[in-house]
């Protein structure tokens, strides 16, 4: 299976350059393209109107990209945001401020989360435990008998852990142990458009988060969150777009009014051009038949053939690092080696145009749609000659 051909902008911007990190920042479909200059087009023919538009066209067949691709029954439950920090602050937004919040969480979370949490925890605002994720064998027996225990105020766990790559089994088995008075919140993003995901038999429980950045392909400004009914009615952090909607009359009087839904969670003004090349992504995914499911055995076929072609060679670079190896169903779209020279190693085949990305002591390869079996060949010979 090639795309190549679809993401022929992208591609053509630097012929030489082997993007091997697209679990960083995926290439665009060219689909995108039209789709962005769409967005301007309408901005410049609306003008103002624009916002009808977009909240009675364009967001709901966004919603109905997610909702279908997370087995979420009703799509309304979405709601959209610039970034999932964004989404984070209007979660714990919710939760009581007259004592530190109970947070279960885990060593291995992204930023977004794990920098703003520790920010908090220095202030007293949170008391956060922290599971250690790996081992991976054994994690989720670990966090599902922490995350049972009575008490929590939220638990944070990724779905996909983005220094490993390590996909959490059984969340359905988490969630059931987690009290129905805590927030469960699951980040999704390293496994939306990744690997197949069913919410189906969750939905009404958890808090799912991700965005178009990584394997959506539609970048920047496309983050969202799968609100279920019943948790975080009126968060504090809120925005004007949160009113939209709202039934006044279903209000206390004189409280400040919020839509139902996952509109509860939305903030203000934001740019949104994401929204449309998300949806033409997602229209295009749909039409060439590209599950997360197929698009995931196409990247596996390629990491065996790049563990295979590295075992050839004499780099420091061999399959007894990889944080997860390949005989681990339970993992994500990329490979991790660990090593003390990675920040090297990276700067080496960055200077050779082999895009990949580091994290400490982990060099990250993260394959696509946009690449094939030659790719992977010309891309351990630049190696050699970069490394060697």
């Amino acid at each position: 299976m090639s795309h190549k051909s679809h993401f022929r902008r992208s591609l053509e911007a630097d012929p030489e350059r082997l993007h091997f990190a697209a679990h960083s920042h995926h290439l665009w479909p060219d689909v995108s393209f039209d789709a962005h200059v769409q967005a301007w087009l309408d901005a410049a023919r609306l003008a103002d109107r624009k916002w009808e538009q977009i909240f009675a066209e364009i967001i709901p067949r966004a919603q109905g990209h997610i909702a279908r691709r997370l087995g979420l029954s009703d799509p309304s439950t979405i709601a959209f945001a610039p970034n999932t920090h964004e989404l984070v602050m209007r979660l714990f937004s919710c939760l009581p401020r007259e004592r530190p919040l109970r947070v279960l969480t885990t060593d291995s979370e992204f930023h977004s989360f794990a920098r703003q949490a520790a920010r908090l925890e220095e202030d007293g605002a949170l008391e956060v435990t922290r599971i250690k994720a790996e081992p991976h064998a054994s994690f989720t027996e670990r966090f599902a008998e922490a995350a049972s225990k009575p008490g929590w105020d939220m638990v944070y766990l990724s779905h996909v852990f983005f220094n490993s790559g390590y996909a959490v089994p059984e969340l359905a088995r988490i969630a059931q142990g987690v009290s129905n008075e805590t927030f469960f919140v699951i980040d999704g993003y390293h496994a939306f458009g990744a690997i197949p995901v069913d919410l189906s038999a969750i939905q009404d429980r958890v808090f799912y988060l991700a965005g178009g950045y990584k394997y959506a392909m539609s970048g920047e400004g496309c983050c969202f969150l799968h609100a279920p009914p019943g948790y975080g009615a009126r968060p504090r952090d809120t925005g004007w777009y949160a009113a939209f909607g709202a039934l006044e009359d279903a209000q206390a009087p004189g409280a400040v009014p919020y839509a139902r839904g996952g509109a509860r969670f939305l903030g203000a003004t934001f740019d949104p051009s994401a929204l449309y090349r998300f949806n033409a992504v997602m229209d295009w995914l749909d039409a060439e038949q590209l599950t997360p499911a197929a698009l995931h055995a196409h990247v596996v076929r390629l990491q065996e053939q790049f563990i295979e072609e590295l075992g050839k060679e004499t780099l420091p670079l061999r399959e007894h690092q990889l944080v997860v190896p390949l005989a681990e169903k339970s993992r994500g779209q990329f490979l991790t080696f660990e090593s003390r020279a990675a920040a090297d190693i990276h700067q080496r085949l960055l200077a050779a145009n082999v895009v990949t990305d580091v994290r400490g002591d982990r060099l990250r390869f993260g394959f696509a749609i946009y690449h094939d079996i030659e790719d992977i060949g010309r891309g351990v010979a630049r190696m050699c000659t970069a490394l060697g």
